[in-house]
């Protein structure tokens, strides 16, 4: 009987079909696992035939439905699996199968995939631009070099022709893919050993044979990190149900390269969009550095309790279920770790104010004290410089550089401001009270003590370091010694949504020349990310590193869907009404309602929203509620509440101009001009963030007057 194998370009697809191509790939697959070979290919419902003029005899499509085939890699040695590669409409099946190439890596053994015709077209123009070039990027290594590494002929030609970074990835898209996670690295500084040691040594296995012996079932065996073979029908049934799931062991070459380096000589930090697969880079750097020793502890940590859950379900999978590895990870959020450091250590648990608790406390204070101040200038005076500095002393306080406010405070000032705090601080012991902040800087202090070893760890792996406050910065620093492997980050500045700024470089973590930006949006169709790039404007955004400005050029999506459905409406009433329908459609044409979210700036609207779904008879939940991933209904959320969630289709609800921005969470500029400069790209990034949490629809709408911050859709409504 004929096996199946999966391969990650038609996981990059799956997704994205409607629910009948989807019951096709379905019914296809299952005759894969049911017929025997000879009446696989006499089967008229499945039509499995050849390509003509394909590159790769091997290439056959069958039919699933009357407008889409599926593009399957077939065995011509003997060996019975077949290899899942597309999924694409009719006349693009031909044209997709005929110029892709599958050849075996000479050093990794692993099956790669070429698009052969591309290749052939672009290396001619290729050397005649660079021929008056005074340096190629790869002259320095020799043909044996590079052969020792995988690269084969005609890749090395036209690696002999690249003479800079930016024509290697112009490449990237057509070039197989072990050969060319080689050519990059070569291009980044490393030697070849190291290449040898990261690429080769970690991918080819142990009991890898000659080249004579590999055969397509050898070869996709030696291949897991883009093929998954499947065992049997109840698997096959289970990787479809949860195509989302299954595509998150996978990692494009660009991800995989930083994900399982074999070591950084100090912290490492990952950047890129929404979408681009961080937390996928993350999860995969925990498994990697659990494999390289049996004693390491890896604290994983985000910002939120609701983050901080999907990593550790996320994890589980990736391992799958291990406990001997999960046992040796704690997954938690950097407050609730310093909470439990702070109990565990003194023996007094600690109480933590809300932020609204915390904004009538300097209230009272700035009416105490008769200051002139408002008590938003006095909460974040200090948030950002006393907390963020760590400053404990009215003298401290006094030469304390003030970077990032934009109002002046003379020396008289000052002491005001520092008696404020400590009025503060009284009002807090008085009651027992505490802030969360306050806790991580108690923890950090407690972390530092000799006899702390119990609560630190071998290695943090910290997912959303954008919105991470320089206080607990210092409780991750504090948990786990400097040394190689010791932080590895990843963030995107341009999804900041909390008022937090730092520069990872002023609190003693660098990370330069070993950071990597992530450029591909693996999630969104390219018309929704463009849209969405454009609610960010021109707007310069922070490095994490605070070495300079953060940028999103080059970020791009290789998917391709329908325009963002952007309207008013005359009334909230009327927008709501709208919504409802908008989303019926979404239930009609298969999409679950679980895969579909509608999210709102503030809670009042969301309940509406939520009254009139019920209503129509369509189940709907809210997030904040944790509904599990069987749970039926449409997930309704706060913009905020949005962060590291995706759906299929999402609705932004209610985007006017009074809701974004939203006022009184911007200081005014009159106030501070820096202060409100940052809370405007705050407000901004929220509503990016929200939108790009859509794969497949994005429907924004609005009653009454829009947000400034909403691009125009070129024919769009």
């Amino acid at each position: 009987m004929p096996q199946l194998a999966l391969a990650s370009s038609f996981w990059e697809t799956y997704d994205l079909l409607e629910k009948p191509v989807k019951a096709g790939v379905r019914k296809a697959m299952a005759k894969f696992q049911e017929l025997p070979i000879a009446e696989l290919y006499a089967d008229k419902g499945l039509h499995l035939e050849s390509v003509d003029k394909a590159r790769d005899p091997r290439m056959r499509t069958i039919r699933i439905t009357d407008f889409w085939r599926g593009v399957v890699l077939a065995p011509d040695d003997g060996s019975d699996v077949f290899l899942l590669l597309n999924v694409v409409p009719h006349d693009d099946a031909y044209s997709w199968a005929a110029k892709r190439l599958y050849t075996v890596n000479t050093a990794t053994r692993a099956l790669e995939v070429r698009n052969v015709v591309a290749i052939e077209q672009l290396t001619p123009s290729l050397e005649q631009a660079s021929a008056d070039a005074p340096t190629r990027l790869f002259e320095r290594f020799s043909d044996t070099v590079l052969r020792d590494l995988g690269i084969d002929d005609q890749v090395l030609r036209a690696a002999r022709a690249i003479a800079d970074t930016s024509q290697l990835e112009a490449f990237g898209g057509v070039l197989p893919e072990d050969q060319f996670e080689v050519l990059q690295f070569l291009a980044e500084g490393f030697s070849p050993e190291e290449v040898y040691r990261d690429v080769v040594t970690e991918r080819r296995p142990a009991a890898a044979g000659s080249e004579a012996e590999d055969s397509l079932e050898m070869a996709i065996r030696n291949t897991p990190s883009r093929i998954t073979l499947v065992t049997g029908p109840d698997e096959l049934a289970e990787i479809l149900d949860k195509p989302f799931a299954a595509w998150r062991v996978f990692l494009h070459p660009s991800q995989r390269r930083v994900a399982y380096r074999v070591s950084y000589n100090g912290p490492a930090q990952v950047s890129g969009g929404p979408g681009t697969g961080k937390t996928v880079v993350a999860l995969h750097r925990v498994k990697h550095l659990l494999s390289r020793s049996p004693s390491s502890r890896i604290l994983l940590t985000t910002f939120t309790n609701a983050l901080a859950g999907m990593l550790r379900e996320n994890l589980a999978l990736l391992l799958d279920g291990d406990e001997s590895q999960l046992t040796r990870v704690q997954v938690t959020t950097v407050d609730a770790f310093a909470n439990r450091v702070v109990r565990e250590r003194t023996g007094q648990p600690p109480d933590p104010i809300t932020d609204a608790d915390e904004r009538q406390i300097w209230r009272r204070v700035r009416r105490r004290l008769d200051l002139p101040w408002t008590e938003q200038f006095l909460a974040q005076e200090f948030r950002h410089v006393v907390l963020a500095q760590n400053i404990t002393s009215r003298a401290e306080y006094r030469r304390a550089e003030r970077r990032g406010r934009g109002s002046a405070v003379r020396a008289r000032q000052r002491d005001e401001i520092w008696q404020a705090v400590e009025t503060f601080g009284d009002e807090l012991r008085s009651a027992r009270k505490t802030t969360h902040l306050q806790v991580c800087a108690r923890a950090a202090e407690l972390l530092g003590a000799p006899d702390a070893g119990a609560h630190r760890f071998t290695h943090a792996v910290v997912d959303e370091a954008q919105d991470l406050h320089p206080a607990q910065w210092r409780v991750i620093r504090a948990a786990v010694p400097e040394g190689p492997d010791d932080l590895f980050i990843t963030g995107d500045p341009h999804q900041r949504i909390y008022d937090s700024r730092v520069s990872l470089r002023a609190l003693g973590i660098p990370v330069t020349g070993r950071s990597s930006r992530l450029r591909i949006n693996y999630r969104s169709t390219a018309e929704i990310l463009s849209w969405s790039v454009g609610v960010l404007a021109d707007t310069a955004v922070d490095e994490l590193s605070g070495d300079g400005s953060d940028t999103l050029i080059g970020y791009r999506s290789l998917l391709r869907g329908t325009r963002p459905q952007v309207a008013g409406y005359t009334s909230e009433q009327d927008e709501v009404a709208a919504l409802v329908e908008r989303v019926r459609e979404w239930l009609d044409h298969g999409v679950r309602a679980e895969e579909i979210a509608v999210c709102t700036r503030f809670n009042l609207l969301q309940d509406k929203v939520l009254d009139r779904l019920k209503a129509a008879g369509i189940p709907a939940v809210r997030v904040r509620d944790r509904p599990g991933p069987q749970t039926d209904g449409v997930r309704l959320a706060s913009m905020h509440a949005m962060k590291g969630l995706e759906f299929r289709c999402v609705a932004v609800v209610g985007a006017t101009a009074s809701a974004i921005p939203f006022s009184k969470e911007v200081t005014p500029e009159e106030v501070d001009s820096q202060q409100y400069a940052s809370d405007m790209l705050k407000e901004r990034c929220l509503l990016f963030v929200a939108c790009t949490r859509a794969r497949e629809r994005l429907a924004v709408s609005w009653s009454g007057t829009r947000s400034p911050f909403l691009p125009s859709v070129p024919g769009g409504h």
